[in-house]
């Protein structure tokens, strides 16, 4: 089968540089392993820009036949280059030139890209989530919050922006740094001191949890950790261990946040355990990464997958999505 692999690497493929720019992550690693793992299962790819020139490239690499079935489809690993909700751009262009495409749709992005509106959703559903206020000032009332608190963009991935507040007097300049960094409101919620537990999801009506994922922060004293690739290395626990009435929560709630924020096919749940054991989701992020050395992929060996066999299972289960039956 025809499979584009679509990243945003170059960042120039624009007509205007206008808008808040995207953050440019070098996911070179995880871009050719993809590759490399769907040419293993018997695929022909291409990997390609999500920029302005995208219609063009795919309609050469995947023609239209209006008597047939797509001739492709697309593994979505782009984060977009700039403007409002990037991660919604690319899986945007593909709904309107009607290109198959894993991940979610961009109302799934759009939903678990902004904090609060997740927050609000889980919520509703009865998943545990920190106490939290919206800011613009930080002079607003922080009413019952209790700090220490994080302050953080209230659109973003992977814990950009991340500050820890340990008195009121602080909050002002750490919200007014966020919102003049990000061009946006800050997200100022309560700080849960415990255990971090990430839970990755695999499929759509049949969620497969896979083996539950900690961060091992030893003694240290402030117990933050950002995600991506200049973030420092922690050790990682897996599977956590946990009992299994603590564990069942776990999945319970990581399954309803994939649900409440329209996620398909794939996604990673971040939470903390407070010392009375009570679990809180911090947030999901819709588009995990795929290097073979992340968290994802970890839960995934943990479960026995090999590192090829999770990418193809990820195409697979995007390929039933939208056609009923999986790849032959």
């Amino acid at each position: 089968m025809r499979v584009a692999v679509v990243w945003n690497y170059d960042h120039t493929g624009v007509i205007n540089r206008f808008g808040q720019p995207s953050p440019e992550f070098d996911d070179r690693e995880a871009v050719e392993s993809v590759v490399t793992a769907l040419q293993e299962g018997g695929h022909e790819t291409l990997l390609c820009e999500g920029d302005k020139g995208l219609f063009a490239t795919l309609e050469q690499f995947m023609p239209s036949d209006p008597q047939a079935r797509p001739s492709g489809i697309v593994f979505n690993m782009a984060n977009g280059i700039q403007g409002e909700c990037p991660d919604t751009h690319v899986p945007a262009m593909l709904e309107m030139a009607g290109i198959p495409y894993t991940g979610p749709s961009p109302l799934g992005h759009g939903l678990a890209l902004d904090k609060v509106i997740t927050k609000r959703l889980i919520r509703d559903r009865g998943v545990p989530t920190p106490n939290f206020r919206v800011m613009r000032t930080g002079t607003e009332s922080t009413g019952d919050l209790r700090f220490p608190v994080i302050v953080k963009p209230s659109q973003q991935y992977i814990s950009l922006g991340l500050q820890i507040v340990h008195e009121p007097a602080q909050l002002r300049q750490a919200v007014e740094l966020t919102v003049s960094q990000y061009t946006q409101d800050a997200l100022v919620e309560e700080y849960i001191d415990g255990r971090e537990i990430t839970v990755a999801l695999l499929g759509n009506e049949e969620c497969e949890v896979l083996p539950l994922v900690e961060l091992d922060f030893g003694d240290r004293e402030t117990r933050l950790f950002t995600k991506g690739r200049a973030a420092p290395a922690l050790p990682r626990i897996c599977p956590a261990q946990m009992g299994s009435r603590l564990e069942t929560v776990l999945r319970d709630i990581s399954v309803a946040t994939f649900r409440a924020c329209k996620c398909r096919d794939y996604a990673r749940v971040d939470l903390r355990i407070d010392h009375a054991g009570q679990p809180f989701v911090l947030e999901i992020n819709p588009n995990p990464g795929l290097r073979p050395t992340g968290l994802y992929s970890l839960a995934a060996t943990t479960a026995g997958y090999s590192y090829s066999s999770l990418v193809n299972r990820i195409l697979g289960i995007a390929h039933t999505r939208y056609f009923g039956v999986g790849i032959p």
